[in-house]
């Protein structure tokens, strides 16, 4: 997506207190020593007592509490999940709104597996364009893994997940004395971006199974390792490194030229990883990043774990919260999902 000027970006993530530790893990037997090596995680957030949409208000809280901005003003609410919210027929997305006290704003649940907060900065960066009066734009993502549904360790292969939530406000940018309507000052600029789809893929999340007339009606707990056994038994593990290969190139390339940064600009000064296990980063995301650019690799993920729809949300709050970025500097930050979408965005500190 090219953007008409840059839009503003604020964000923040939500983390509880607890944490599994991978020591703590292998001595519960959760995981065997080889798959922790290949993992990479140091431990994992774990969210006992608090349910993912009052995750995303906490996050959410946050951001509005940088900016200054008010709930009342946001056009959008923006959430995105991978697993259960809470409750059954219900609206997870009305519920932040509710809770935050954004009465104008049209509350979007997004069911984009593991890239969905990704593509909500893209909708919500496409309101904004598209309409001058709208107000800025909140995205949030919230996710806990809990058994019996859901083995945070085991559930699927290349990855563990950890319990976070996370917001981003995706805003214009005040200019001059004046500015414009609903402009704000942002922590991060972003300048382009861009997504791809392999929606050939999507047989890797159902395998063999036939579609069913219930939740969990195929097993008791989350299994995601038995339908990637289906995909790589029917067309192998080669048409999924290919195929990703090509879309993450694709993404990439597109992000950096719309952004108007070379491949080897000094300023472009990290390219930031989804937060996978580390093996899979090295097979699926590492060789075709650095095919296209020569930007730092950087892992955000070691202590969090995959955080079910936030890992690219989850590194922008990163990046805005911390110094990794001087001013004038840029960051590409890369991001795929089930079904599968592929999703990168560069931003800079103003």
């Amino acid at each position: 997506m090219r953007l008409d000027s840059p839009l503003g970006l604020i964000a923040a993530a939500w983390y509880p207190k607890e944490r599994q530790t991978v020591e703590e893990a292998l001595a519960a037997g959760d995981i065997d020593s080889r798959t922790a090596r290949e993992l990479g995680y140091t431990s994992l957030p774990v969210s006992e007592r608090t349910a993912p949409p009052d995750m995303a208000v906490e996050a959410a809280a946050e951001v509005l509490r940088l900016s200054g901005a008010q709930a009342a003003q946001l056009s959008l609410v923006l959430h995105a999940s991978v697993h259960h919210q809470g409750h059954d027929a219900w609206s997870a997305p009305h519920y932040v709104a509710r809770r935050l006290g954004a009465h104008r704003a049209v509350p979007i649940g997004l069911l984009q597996q593991c890239n969905g907060g990704a593509i909500g900065i893209e909708l919500a960066a496409s309101r904004l364009q598209g309409d001058p009066a709208a107000g800025p734009a909140l995205v949030t993502t919230a996710d806990r893994f809990l058994m019996p549904s859901w083995h945070r360790w085991l559930s699927d292969y290349g990855m563990a997940a950890g319990d976070a939530a996370t917001a981003v406000l995706v805003h214009r940018v005040a200019s001059g004395a004046q500015g414009t309507a609903h402009a704000l000052a942002p922590d991060l600029l972003l300048h382009s971006l861009a997504t791809d789809v392999a929606a050939e893929l999507e047989v890797m999340h159902r395998g063999d199974d036939e579609l069913n007339a219930t939740p969990m009606g195929h097993s008791s707990m989350i299994d995601v390792r038995r339908t990637k056994r289906a995909f790589i038994k029917a067309y192998g593990v080669d048409f999924f490194l290919k195929t990703a290969a090509g879309r993450i190139r694709a993404v990439v390339e597109e992000c950096l030229a719309d952004a108007g940064l070379a491949p080897d600009d000094p300023r472009l000064r990290h390219a930031v990883i989804p937060r996978l296990g580390s093996k899979a980063m090295a097979e699926a995301y590492i060789p075709p990043l650095t095919d296209v650019t020569s930007a730092q690799v950087l892992d955000l993920g070691r202590a969090t774990g995959h955080v079910g729809a936030g890992d690219l949300n989850a590194s922008l709050a990163d990046l805005a919260r911390t110094d990794l970025l001087e001013p004038g500097q840029f960051a590409l930050v890369l991001n795929g999902g089930g079904g599968f979408t592929f999703t990168a965005v560069v931003v800079g500190r103003p």
